[in-house]
């Protein structure tokens, strides 16, 4: 129990190093830091694939991307300042309050079975990466498709404002 809040403080001290830290790419690698951590929380829980997957999928690829897209965009450190706060910074805190206020009742549940998902399985034995497979395809494909699209229009937007920013490239 201890190495799992030892990991579990790990990963929210680097969710809040993405939210504190003022240079992007600090705060792409405390992300980094705090995937690895959810990785190590997923071996404990004996969901081995799912934290290899973390690791070589979100630590590997989607960090490789984000900093693609932040040196396309070339982002200067503007260095120690206060946090100006602002309406939307005001309306992020709110919401990001809601979301545990309703993650907080989920969890409060009795019932663990009520959070797992459930298939329909003709009493054989399913291993994760079958049933990870069958939820990703079937119940999970219009969230998973909109993650994907959600990313390649954010690469996009990366290359058209990169664009702006330097009129005379070539393209």
């Amino acid at each position: 129990m201890i190495l799992f809040y030892l990991f579990a403080l790990l990963s929210v001290l680097g969710a809040l190093g993405v939210l504190f830290l003022r240079n992007p790419i600090h705060g792409a690698m405390s992300l980094v830091g705090s995937f690895f951590s959810l990785a190590a929380v997923y071996v404990m829980m004996q969901a081995e694939f799912v934290a290899v997957i973390q690791v070589l999928v979100y630590a590997g690829a989607i960090m490789v991307l984000f900093l693609f897209v932040l040196m396309l965009l070339s982002l200067r450190d503007e260095g120690p300042s206060f946090i100006r706060w602002s309406v939307g910074k005001v309306l992020a805190v709110v919401i990001a309050f809601g979301i545990w206020a309703q993650l907080a009742l989920v969890l409060g549940q009795h019932d663990p079975e009520a959070l797992v998902p459930q298939i329909v399985s003709s009493g054989e034995e399913v291993d994760s990466i079958k049933l990870i497979g069958q939820l990703l395809f079937t119940e999970y494909l219009l969230p998973f498709e909109a993650i994907s699209l959600l990313l390649l229009v954010a690469v996009i937007g990366a290359v058209v404002i990169a664009k702006r920013r330097y009129p005379g490239s070539s393209s």
